[in-house]
């Protein structure tokens, strides 16, 4: 049985798109669609992410851990 990884504001985008099939459609909503070409997400956290975007990180980790992969 496989448990599910909790996203926090530190977990790096890219382990987001790769460990979460759904967190896809959320990285896309807040961060746009440049994020899947930046080399950056395989390096920055969501926090910093939002912190770029003007964004509140902690809705953004609600959100993800919310779905159901």
């Amino acid at each position: 049985m496989e448990t599910k990884k909790i996203v926090t504001k530190d977990t790096i985008i890219g382990d987001v798109i790769r460990e979460h099939p759904k967190g896809k459609e959320i990285i896309q909503k807040y961060f746009g669609g440049g994020c899947f070409t930046c080399p950056g997400i395989n390096m920055e956290s969501i926090s910093f992410g939002a912190m770029m975007h003007n964004l509140d990180p902690e809705k953004i980790v609600k959100e993800l851990n919310e779905l159901e992969d």
